[in-house]
């Protein structure tokens, strides 16, 4: 087994080169059946970040997912990477790595910075969200904020490759009818901005062999 510290190395020589971007978010990209008319354009994007936050657990290494409470502005419900909105004088990795502490409860002193994905553009809610790859080691010690998490959970990076584990379903989203990519982490549906991050990171490790 790769050691974590191992892995950081090699996926922040590979964040340095051009990187799969619009070919790995188009794995996830849901094709509803008619037109769909978005209320936001990348012109007036609100800036956000997103953190993949890598961990060694037993004999693989995993990451943090989180499922929003139904009180939250946005995505409710949802499952979503530790992450949010920018704020003011904030560097975009500072916004991933504060919101994770916030989220999930993870000090911001213990997390390495490896580097950064691709950004993606949410048209339903208007969101350019800046996803951050970090890694901490042993595994943190959690604690959610019940207020906008209503549950933590992991996943690990060989599921994620795994290519059984990304599956599509016919739902209804918004009242529009649509097939919809998704990644199955043991019966959590992850789909949306965060299945088309994850897409990128998966296709990176697949580069990588792992």
């Amino acid at each position: 087994m790769i050691q974590i510290d191992q892995l950081s190395t090699q996926l922040r020589l590979r964040l340095k080169v051009p990187l799969p971007g619009k070919s790995a978010h188009a794995m996830a990209h849901i094709k509803p059946f008619s037109k769909v008319t978005y209320p936001y354009t990348i012109e007036n994007a609100t800036l956000a970040a997103v953190l993949i936050l890598l961990f060694p657990q037993k004999d693989d290494i995993c990451f943090f997912l989180t499922q929003r409470t139904e009180t939250v502005e946005h995505h409710k419900g949802q499952i979503s990477l530790p992450g949010g909105m920018r704020e003011n004088g904030e560097q975009l990795y500072e916004t991933a790595i504060r919101e994770t502490e916030e989220e999930i409860g993870v000090p911001k002193n213990d997390i390495h910075l490896t580097g950064n994905l691709t950004p993606f553009f949410t048209p339903v809610t208007g969101f350019m969200i800046h996803p951050f790859i970090g890694w901490t080691n042993p595994k943190p010690k959690t604690i959610i904020h019940d207020k906008e998490v209503d549950m933590l959970f992991t996943a690990s990076i060989h599921d994620l490759i795994h290519d059984d584990t990304l599956k599509t379903e016919n739902w209804t989203i918004r009242g529009y009818d649509a097939t919809v990519p998704f990644y199955n982490f043991d019966g959590h549906k992850v789909w949306g901005a965060t299945a088309a991050i994850l897409s990128e990171f998966k296709l990176i490790l697949q580069e990588l062999k792992f």
